[in-house]
């Protein structure tokens, strides 16, 4: 606030506002901001205002709000969209809050139960141990890959599990078995 007077002062004395905007490390938009402001409510203007916006874009009134909290309690099985039904017909003169945002008042007061999601964990089968050689083969398709006429190529590999030893790597056009069939008898 002493910034502010000091330089208000200055200006009143008959300083330019390009020089002392210059001086105090402001643009001249705030200086013009900051002259208009004293000039319409003296010096009870050039103290700190609040930062906290006037409304908040999201915020529904608390009526409403203790209203839809009244409907889910009475109908704790429900999720926002049929509240939202419920309301719009008790209420046709009211326009209702977005679904998103009913939501979101029911998870903040923690009358949403979250599903947890199960995951498909894929698992291998399990080899056979072999040590002799051509007793069990491991084959693959190693991903794809586009050629360079917009084809795409599917690598398919056979090894010898024992030995380790490629017995195989072709370049199919799909992954089809009976395209990986002519391969394996080929092998």
């Amino acid at each position: 606030m002493d910034e502010k007077m000091k330089f208000v002062a200055r200006l009143l004395e008959g300083e330019t506002m390009t020089a002392l905007c210059a001086e105090f490390g402001i643009s001249r938009k705030t200086g013009y901001k900051i002259f208009d402001r004293y000039q319409n409510s003296g010096l009870e203007a050039l103290t700190e205002r609040s930062r906290r916006p006037i409304r908040y874009g999201n915020q529904m009134p608390f009526q409403i709000e203790q209203y839809l909290l009244n409907i889910k309690k009475e109908y704790p099985n429900w999720g926002a969209p049929k509240v939202r039904e419920k309301f719009a017909k008790r209420h046709p003169e009211i326009k209702p809050p977005a679904k998103s945002t009913i939501h979101a008042l029911f998870d903040k007061h923690d009358l949403v139960t979250k599903k947890t999601r199960r995951r498909y964990k894929a698992s291998g089968t399990d080899l056979s141990n072999s040590n002799n050689p051509n007793d069990l083969w491991c084959t693959d398709f190693k991903g794809q890959f586009m050629l360079g006429d917009k084809r795409y190529c599917y690598p398919l590999t056979i090894t010898d599990y024992a030995s380790r030893y490629l017995l195989a790597c072709d370049g199919l056009e799909s992954t089809k078995e009976s395209t990986a069939f002519t391969v394996y008898e080929n092998v």
